[in-house]
């Protein structure tokens, strides 16, 4: 007997399955339709009727479960459903097109998009494309900022480099380089708090937070891991300052504004040329955190991997 239950979980199951093969004809006509906003024009380009273009839409709405179009006298328009799904093909077809393009062409060339961290890509990745661009011509990079693990597909992202002592789930991870942090802060704030040699004088100072040093909510983490490996007490230490990016809270450094957790590997430019300096350069803590790179495990692509020896180079240098 045909029950309720039966006629929820058949709806359920409707409503939920995924593509197939035999729906990708119906995806290229919604494509050609979507691109035109008419029945008319889609059927000229396939060389169909206008009646075949609707009746393949009317199908493939049924089995998604939602409306594409909305129908009106002389015109359709993509309801908001539709935009999404045609932003998605559209997408995937400039993807697919992408990878043809480079496999036709050795793959050493076309787009490379590469995610990471904003203090990172500030400090330590972008003052070294030039050299990469001067490798590699034929390959036109984009380079994307953000504190959180996204999705690699969502976003075409190639390749990423993060900060952290874990590793995402489900990416091919390489190590690219340890870190360390000491404390820094202008020339003019050291002398103003006698800081040099005197840590003790910290509960005179602001103390500038990477508040997302390695996840969302890493708040005083940085300098409290410090402390503790010297056995510092900062409970005297009043005021701070907290920011979402590392390089945010050392331009604050810079200019005076209190003393920043500074991470060795994006600081040692600016301590050579004394906008920084150490006060403390002995009290230095490796941290458990490091660099690395992460790809799709299923990724294998030429100009991902001339990125990866590039930066592995340049860590070497």
């Amino acid at each position: 007997m045909y029950t309720e239950n039966n006629y929820i979980t058949a709806n359920y199951i409707a409503k939920n399955k995924l593509l197939n093969g035999y729906q990708l004809s119906k995806l290229h006509t919604f494509e050609v339709a979507a691109r035109h906003c008419s029945f008319a024009m889609a059927a000229e380009e396939l060389s169909i009727t206008p009646s075949a273009v609707s009746h393949r839409i009317n199908g493939l709405e049924d089995e998604l479960g939602f409306k594409l179009f909305q129908r009106f006298h002389r015109k359709i328009e993509l309801t908001a459903e539709g935009q999404r799904v045609f932003w998605a093909l559209k997408s995937s077809l400039e993807y697919l097109n992408q990878e043809i393009f480079e496999i036709k062409n050795q793959e050493l060339t076309g787009s490379l998009t590469v995610y990471s961290r904003p203090s990172i890509a500030q400090c330590w990745l972008v003052p070294k494309l030039a050299t990469f661009s001067e490798l590699y011509p034929s390959i036109t990079l984009n380079i994307l900022t953000g504190n959180e693990n996204v999705n690699f597909r969502g976003y075409g992202i190639d390749l990423a480099i993060y900060f952290d002592d874990k590793t995402p789930e489900k990416l091919s991870c390489q190590h690219l380089m340890n870190e360390s942090i000491v404390p820094v802060c202008s020339p003019e704030y050291a002398k103003k708090f006698d800081l040099c040699g005197h840590p003790e004088n910290l509960k005179l100072c602001t103390l500038l937070h990477d508040k997302q040093a390695w996840g969302y909510d890493t708040d005083t983490d940085e300098w409290s891991m410090w402390a503790r490996h010297f056995g510092i007490s900062l409970e005297e230490t009043k005021r701070g300052m907290g920011f979402d990016r590392s390089d945010l809270a050392i331009i604050a450094a810079i200019n005076h504004g209190g003393i920043a957790m500074g991470r060795k590997k994006l600081v040692t430019k600016r301590l050579e040329n004394n906008e920084l300096v150490s006060p403390f350069p002995e009290m230095e803590v490796q941290c458990a955190q490091r660099y690395y790179i992460s790809t799709l495990s299923s990724r294998e692509c030429p100009k991902i991997n001339a990125f990866i020896e590039w930066l592995k180079s340049e860590v070497n240098e």
